[in-house]
C-alpha cells in the first residue's frame, strides 16, 4: 500500500497536490512519500519480530540521504556496494555496526575505508577478495568480520539481468568452494573472523519457493561449517522480494517472514535482510510534463520532458510502470500511444502501445513505482541535468535534492590542455 491517491480529480502524495509540487519545483521530479517509507519498513520489520534479525536497507535502490535517514531512524542498518554508498550512509546517520558491505569489486581504498569505519562485516564474493581484505586488515591492525556470499544455483524466476544466484552469474562462490574458503580463512588468514553466511539470489522475486530453496541449501552450509568448528552467527538472506508494478502477485512481507522463520527454525542464528525495492519502489513516483503529441502513420507519440536518463528501467528491462494523469479529465478519451522522452535513442521510452488517457501538451503525468532504481540509476546522458527529488510528509513537502544546473554538468572539466 502507498499514499499516492486521488482527492477529487487531483492526484496527491499524502496531503499535498502533485500539481502544486510540480508548479513549485518544476518537472521532471521524483516525489517520495515519507508515510509510505515508514509503512513499508514497519511491515518488513514486524514480519520478523519473533526472531533475532537485522534489516540492512539496500542503498543501491535509492540512495538519497533523506530516504536513508528515514529508515535509519526506524532502527535500520544498511547494505552497501561501494565506498560512495558507505559515505552516504554515514552522512545519513547509519550505525557502522549495522553496515554490511556487498559487491563483487571492492577496491583497496574502499575496503580500507570500511575497516576504519568499523562495519559489521564484508560479504565476500571471491577467494582473491578474501585474501585482499585479510592483507589490508593486517596492515591496519584490524580484525575484519566476513561472510562468504554463497551461490546456491537457484533460479529466482526473474529477469535475467537481475538474477544473481545461478552458476552462470558473476556473484558469489559455489557451495563446495565456499566451505573450503571458510576453512582456509580460519587456518591461514588471521586478520579475518568468519561471522556469517550470505546468500542473495536476485531481485523482483514474486514467488516464495526460490527463497525457500536457497535457504535449504544455505542451512546445509551452516551445519557443515559448525561441524568444522566454524561457528557463524549471522545468516544474510539478502533482498529480492518483489513488488507490484502491474499485476504481479508479490508476497506480503508477513508471508515471506513466515516462510523464512519456518525454514530457519532451530538454527539459532541472527537473520540479516537487505530489502531495497520492496521498501522504496512504490513509495516514489516520477512526475513529468507533456511537451508535444505527434501522430505518426502507424502510432501516436506522447513526448514528455522526462527521459531514459531519468528512469532507465523501461529501456533497460522492458519494465512496466503504471501511468496516471495528475489531473483527471472525465471527458478525455482513451487512445493507444507510446510515451517517449527527448533523448536521441529509440530506446528512450516509458510506455509502448498502451491504452492511455488522451494527454495533451502541458498535462502532467505520474509514472508510478519509481522509488527504486529510478534516480539512483539516472545519468547526465545528452547533457541533461539530473532532476529534483522531493519528500512529502503529511501536508508539507521538502526538496531533498536540488535539481542540477548546467554549471553542475561541467564541474571539474577543463576546456583547454
Amino acid at each position: 500500500m502507498n499514499f499516492f491517491n486521488y482527492k477529487g480529480n487531483k492526484f496527491c502524495a499524502e496531503g499535498v497536490s502533485i500539481e502544486k509540487i510540480a508548479k513549485d519545483v518544476g518537472t521532471p521530479c521524483y516525489i517520495y512519500s515519507h508515510k509510505t517509507l515508514i509503512r513499508h519498513y514497519t511491515a518488513f520489520d514486524e514480519a520478523f519480530k519473533s526472531v533475532p534479525h537485522l534489516i540492512c536497507y539496500s542503498v543501491k535502490a535509492n540512495s538519497n540521504i533523506a530516504v536513508l535517514n528515514t529508515f535509519i531512524k526506524q532502527g535500520s542498518g544498511v547494505d552497501i556496494v561501494s565506498g560512495g554508498e558507505l559515505f552516504r550512509a554515514l552522512k545519513a546517520g547509519a550505525n557502522p555496526k549495522k553496515i554490511v558491505y556487498s559487491g563483487v569489486g571492492k577496491k583497496e581504498d574502499e575496503i580500507e575505508y570500511a575497516l576504519k569505519t568499523g562495519i559489521l562485516m564484508f560479504n565476500v564474493e571471491s577467494p582473491e577478495e578474501l585474501r585482499a581484505i585479510n592483507k589490508i586488515a593486517g596492515r591496519l591492525k584490524k580484525k575484519a568480520g566476513f561472510a562468504i556470499r554463497v551461490n546456491p544455483n537457484v533460479d529466482p524466476k526473474t529477469h535475467p539481468y537481475i538474477s544473481t544466484g545461478l552458476k552462470k552469474n558473476k556473484f558469489g562462490i559455489e557451495t563446495r568452494q565456499a566451505i573450503q574458503e571458510y576453512i582456509y580463512a580460519r587456518n591461514n588468514l588471521k586478520n579475518l573472523t568468519p561471522i556469517g553466511v550470505d546468500c542473495h539470489i536476485g531481485s523482483q522475486i514474486t514467488q516464495l519457493s526460490p527463497f525457500v530453496d536457497a535457504l535449504k541449501k544455505t542451512k546445509e552450509i551452516i551445519n557443515t561449517l559448525r561441524s568444522q568448528g566454524i561457528a557463524v552467527k549471522y545468516l544474510d538472506i539478502g533482498g529480492g522480494l518483489g513488488i507490484t508494478y502491474k499485476d504481479e502477485d508479490a508476497p506480503h512481507p508477513s508471508k515471506y517472514g513466515k516462510a523464512v522463520i519456518d525454514e530457519t527454525k532451530g538454527l539459532g542464528i541472527t537473520l540479516i535482510f537487505e530489502p531495497g525495492r520492496v521498501m522504496v519502489g512504490n513509495a516514489g513516483i516520477l512526475v513529468t510534463k507533456v511537451l508535444y503529441t505527434k501522430q505518426g502513420t502507424e502510432k501516436k507519440f506522447i513526448i514528455v520532458d522526462a527521459a531514459m536518463n531519468d528512469l532507465a528501467r523501461p529501456s533497460l528491462y522492458g519494465s512496466y510502470h503504471v501511468i496516471k494523469p495528475v489531473k483527471k479529465d472525465g471527458s478525455a478519451k482513451e487512445i493507444i500511444a507510446d510515451v517517449v522522452g527527448p533523448i536521441c535513442e529509440s530506446g528512450d521510452f516509458f510506455v509502448k502501445d498502451r491504452e492511455l488517457p488522451e494527454f495533451k501538451s502541458g498535462d502532467l503525468m505520474a509514472i508510478m513505482s519509481g522509488g527504486a532504481y529510478g534516480f539512483s540509476m539516472s545519468s547526465n546522458y545528452n547533457s541533461r541535468p539530473r532532476v529534483a527529488e522531493v519528500m512529502v510528509k503529511g501536508n508539507i513537502f521538502f526538496v531533498v535534492r536540488e535539481r542540477e544546473t548546467y554549471k553542475d554538468l561541467i564541474k571539474g572539466e577543463k576546456n583547454s590542455l
